[in-house]
């Protein structure tokens, strides 16, 4: 689905990004742009939900558990969800989300919501290009570690 942006200098860190998506929008934005050929950094893995009002808290910690450098949760546009309400839901739940990040000291920055319908793939491939980029002037991620560490004295 994806097709390589250009590729980095040898030797420099490849961020690892997991994606949460809502089945019925910004996964297909994200088909969308597999099929038109548009460029984006392969460092994203998406991991599709029926909908981003059913994201829990445990999802965002285990993909950094599992060595995520960053995560995206993305859905439908207010307003435009399959199921009524999921991205209001999502969209309060972000707030708090935030907030339990910042109190276990996993910083906020590698952590990204976006509304992305199915006819923006050229914005899932904006979105993707950021989030790299971004990640990448933040360096790996290695501070859950230290906080397992923490936990487990």
């Amino acid at each position: 689905m994806t097709t390589p942006a250009s590729n980095p200098p040898a030797g420099e860190f490849e961020p690892k990004i997991v994606a949460y998506v809502c089945n019925w929008c910004t996964y297909l934005g994200a088909d969308l742009a597999g099929t038109n050929r548009l460029e984006y950094p392969a460092n994203v893995r998406i991991i599709r939900l029926p909908c981003t009002g059913r994201i829990d808290f445990n999802l965002i910690v285990k993909a950094f558990e599992i060595g995520a450098d960053a995560v995206l949760v993305s859905g439908c546009h207010p307003g435009d969800c399959h199921y009524t309400s999921g991205n209001y839901h999502a969209r309060r739940r972000w707030i708090l989300f935030r907030e339990l990040l910042a109190t276990l000291g996993i910083e906020t920055g590698r952590v990204h919501f976006a509304w992305i319908s199915a006819a923006e793939g050229k914005k899932f491939q904006q979105v993707i290009s950021e989030i790299t980029s971004q990640t990448r002037d933040l360096g790996p991620y290695r501070a859950y570690r230290e906080i397992c560490e923490i936990c487990e004295v």
